[in-house]
């Protein structure tokens, strides 16, 4: 490792090897380093088909040296703090990295800790689970298989997350494993988000809502997770509208937590108010300091933090950030494109794509909300190949 690199790349998740795929490919490409602690890299899409039986977890892991491309330095350490006026990144081994071009890609902070007993719920293994992490993961389809009768209840927090979609897709896989088993009649599932509807876009939202109300899953909504008692199972829950709190119980809970940037961008002049990398949303260069750029979870960029967001996302921020290199003007527009893969049952799914505007983006010449086979193979099969062998290798 040496002190000084042209180009830094704080993050080695999806965002960063990406782009540091698509920067090393170039001829001519300059020198790259790139910080990443982990050892494994996750395919975290495929968490829901995890938590809903489908793939055992252990599909979702390869070693993250298997996707460092050739020629790039990796740096196994954490980011300790940015120095942006020193044009510096200082390690959590105290050791000082200096760039002339900075891209930030560290993803998103999962706060268990922000909801009162979540972290000692999950760890008593009596009906609490999360798709939202590896080592949790395999315990939704644990608790899933074993409910007979009750409550089950999925939420949603009123933060940005991974997937927006996510927490309701669990939801709906869970209905079907409960309609194929023959106990659906003695479960109640309630779906309580905090979010003021089902989802963003009008086209999808509608879709959704009737797949809900035939699936007969209660839905409450500017509802927030705040405190789980796992030795009452009850789940209270914030009406954030009025201040209210009510208390649900639960024989099964599937919780996702609230996230936020990492703690290290919000202390650093990279942030903005919202503590998010501050950056434009078209160019992904920083509003503050044009040598660093931003994107995927842990940027400004007002859209919804998924992977197909990072695939447009990319190739964005290597063509503008090789012109800045060059002294020429930044030509390249990212219009806000997102995906989410809706799963509304084994073997069905909406494909939600849009932009910045809420208007649907869609890829194939059908209409995408209605529940469909082909989408639902699309998302299980074809999307995991994409990303191990295409994306992550700088091919698309």
């Amino acid at each position: 490792m040496k002190n000084h690199y042209q180009v830094l790349i704080a993050g080695g998740g999806t965002a960063g090897l990406t782009v540091a795929a698509q920067l090393a490919c170039r001829p001519n490409a300059p020198e790259i380093a790139l910080i990443e602690p982990s050892q494994k890299h996750y395919y975290q899409p495929l968490w829901t088909l995890v938590g809903g039986g489908v793939f055992p977890k252990e599909d979702s892991v390869r070693d993250t040296a298997e996707f460092i491309p050739s020629g790039v330095t990796w740096i196994q350490e954490y980011v300790a703090s940015f120095d942006p006026d020193a044009n510096r990144v200082v390690l959590r081994n105290g050791e000082a990295i200096t760039y002339d071009y900075l891209v930030v890609a560290l993803g998103i902070q999962i706060d268990w800790h922000k909801i009162k007993g979540l972290k000692e719920a999950l760890a008593a293994r009596n009906g609490v689970c999360s798709n939202y992490a590896y080592e949790t993961v395999d315990r939704t389809w644990e608790n899933i298989r074993s409910l007979k009768r009750g409550v089950a209840v999925f939420t949603q927090p009123s933060t940005p997350i991974k997937c927006g979609g996510a927490p309701q897709k669990i939801a709906y896989l869970a209905d079907d494993h409960f309609r194929r088993a023959g106990v659906r009649e003695n479960i109640t599932i309630k779906f309580m988000s905090g979010m003021g509807k089902i989802f963003s876009v009008e086209k999808y939202a509608k879709s959704l809502t009737a797949v809900c109300q035939r699936k007969g899953i209660e839905t409450y909504f500017r509802h927030e997770l705040v405190e789980v008692n796992h030795e009452r199972r009850e789940a209270t829950f914030e009406k954030l509208d009025t201040g209210e709190r009510v208390v649900v119980h639960y024989d099964m809970l599937h919780a996702t937590p609230p996230m936020s940037a990492p703690d290290v961008i919000k202390q650093s002049p990279l942030a903005a108010s919202s503590g998010w990398v501050e950056v434009d949303k078209a160019t992904l260069q920083h509003v503050r300091y044009p040598n660093v750029f931003a994107l995927g979870d842990c940027s400004s960029l007002p859209t919804s933090k998924t992977g197909a967001a990072i695939r447009k996302q990319a190739p964005v921020l290597v063509e503008n950030l090789l012109s800045a290199m060059a002294g020429q003007p930044l030509t390249e527009s990212y219009d806000g494109y997102t995906s989410c893969p809706l799963v509304t049952g084994y073997g069905s799914l909406i494909l939600a794509e849009f932009d910045y505007s809420l208007t649907p983006k869609e890829s194939f010449p059908f209409d995408q909300s209605k529940e469909r086979y082909s989408m639902y193979a699309l998302k299980a099969y074809g999307l995991p190949s994409m990303y191990w062998n295409g994306m992550l290798r700088g091919r698309i």
